[in-house]
């Protein structure tokens, strides 16, 4: 069992500090910033915005016209994909005719819509956003200079979450924006070694050549469409200067709810494309089993720590201390559970209270 124990909390302080220090190191050592550099005028590449959309006629206004406010020196195109929407989407998208290319689709999920409308793009770029972010000013130009470098064949940028400022109202929004932040920097270093793993899903570009269809139940599209780029011999590059900004996750369960799916979607992507396992053919394996395989096991070496502890408990006092640093850690992420739920039980008694107040108030008006 002490090997279990010292074996698996070596593979936890290996992927969460070892390697993010030793990759940092490196990119300042040895790391190359890709070759950014404005186009000539008249010299920018086309580019098509896809958005994969459902229901989102409410935000899809706001969205356009930030795109539309930044300015972009080449040919663009802006494509909304409506996947199976019944909220009038296509309706309010009529008003857009002739700057916005709108393409219905029946519901069928993201990677559908995204690959519907890839094939409508004629940008020798393609820009991936969402409905929901908005891009900075000059987030367009910003991203898209990176491609001025031939080795470069996609670009993602930096999304700033509202909790980094600390203007969200969320019960985990400080653990989000520490974390992300801890995440953005290892992207950052990985970027200047050599290529960062995967983008960020709200604002990322690709040389539409290394575009591949994807599997209609792929979960992290942000990730597999720019590993097939790596594997294809292009650098992935994170660009701090391209910036879209977005809010955290509103809750815990939103945010267990979004890296399980992270979780699930990065087992996937090792069946989609097995080749990233492979050495010789994946030019970033180091840091892919470092990073990606590595953050798979952890959830199996916290356990492997746990189950350690309680047999090592009454031999030693460190095995000891680690089970009841574990305990009082398991503990408190319980109890803000149990808090959050009675909260948000309680703020729903408190509007039912209040709708039921008001349905009252308004039988006894008409009467």
């Amino acid at each position: 069992m002490e090997y279990v124990f010292w074996i698996s909390l070596l593979v936890i302080g290996y992927v969460y500090v070892a390697y993010p220090v030793a990759i940092a190191v490196l990119a300042r050592l040895a790391g190359r910033r890709p070759g950014k550099r404005p186009f000539a005028s008249g010299a920018w590449p086309s580019i098509s915005i896809v958005i994969a959309a459902r229901d989102e006629a409410e935000r899809l206004p706001a969205r356009i016209a930030n795109l539309l406010e930044c300015p972009y020196a080449g040919p663009r195109q802006i494509i909304v994909v409506s996947d199976g929407s019944t909220d009038g989407t296509a309706a309010m998208l009529q008003r857009y005719a002739g700057t916005v290319e709108s393409i219905e689709v029946p519901r069928g999920g993201k990677p559908r819509a995204l690959n519907a409308g890839v094939a409508a793009a004629r940008g020798e770029i393609i820009v991936f956003a969402d409905a929901r972010q908005r891009f900075a000013r000059d987030a367009l130009q910003q991203l898209i200079a990176n491609f001025s470098d031939p080795e470069v064949g996609g670009a993602t940028g930096e999304l700033v979450l509202d909790c980094e400022h600390g203007d969200h109202a969320s019960t985990v929004g400080d653990g989000v924006g520490l974390y992300w932040k801890y995440e953005k920097w290892q992207r950052r270093s990985e970027s200047d070694l050599r290529s960062t793993l995967g983008a960020t899903g709200a604002i990322y570009a690709l040389r539409r050549p290394l575009w591949q269809p994807l599997p209609p139940d792929t979960l992290l599209d942000d990730v597999l469409a720019p590993m097939r780029a790596v594997l294809a011999g292009y650098r992935i590059v994170f660009d701090e200067c391209a910036v879209a900004s977005d809010r955290a996750s509103r809750d815990a369960a939103a945010e267990s709810r979004r890296k399980t799916r992270t979780l699930a979607g990065n087992y996937q992507i090792l069946a989609q494309e097995p080749r990233l396992l492979v050495p010789v053919v994946n030019p970033v394996w180091l840091q892919y089993m470092s990073h990606k395989v590595g953050r798979l096991l952890v959830p199996w070496a916290l356990v492997a720590v746990f189950v350690a502890s309680v047999a090592l408990a009454g031999s030693h006092w460190v095995y000891t201390a680690a089970l009841a640093l574990q305990l009082a850690f398991y503990g408190l992420a319980a109890a803000g559970a149990w808090f959050e739920a009675e909260d948000a039980r309680t703020l729903a008694r408190g509007a039912a209270f209040n709708g039921a107040d008001l349905t009252l108030a308004a039988g006894k008006e008409a009467r």
